[in-house]
């Protein structure tokens, strides 16, 4: 099978549930954003010297295809639930309870990892901003909204935990 199928030559894509659309809808744009914010997770993971924080980053990576799929789908249970936002929810507050209390401030850049993650927290603010234009005109799932807005903070504390490493 060639990696080029030519099927995207006028400007279309494929969704996951087939119903082609324009490359620069913005239902595309958001799962575009969301498979950017992964990106930007890979090279936090690639960088990082804690394990654990490697380990979850990972564990991150692991929901990023549901919700671009849940975004890719039309008419479709959500595969993302209410239970994925419940353990980052867990994971965020042991994280915030093993870290000295924020005085200031974050400049992120302590570390390459750190950085990586600061750019993922950004890129995916964008993905929630262009997700919630999305749910304005279209069909979208609350629970992918909600991870959206936990994610960008998991990359936060995520970020401060491999920064410490760095002092």
């Amino acid at each position: 099978m060639s990696i080029y199928t030519k099927t995207g030559d006028d400007g279309t894509t494929g969704l996951y549930t087939g119903e082609r659309v324009a490359k620069d809808s913005l239902r595309v744009q958001v799962y575009g954003t969301i498979d950017e914010a992964d990106s930007a997770l890979a090279m936090s993971r690639a960088f990082a010297k804690d394990p654990a924080v490697k380990e979850r980053i990972y564990k991150l990576q692991k929901l990023m295809p549901l919700l671009m799929a849940d975004l890719a789908s039309l008419n479709q249970p959500p595969m993302i639930k209410s239970e994925h936002i419940a353990e980052l929810e867990a994971d965020i507050d042991a994280m915030e309870a093993a870290l000295p209390p924020l005085r200031s401030f974050v400049i992120p850049g302590d570390s390459q990892a750190g950085a990586f993650l600061d750019l993922a927290r950004t890129v995916t603010r964008r993905a929630e901003r262009l997700f919630l234009t999305l749910s304005k005109s279209e069909d979208t799932h609350d629970v992918d909204k909600l991870l959206l807005n936990r994610l960008s903070d998991y990359c936060f504390m995520l970020m401060r935990l491999e920064d410490r490493i760095e002092g």
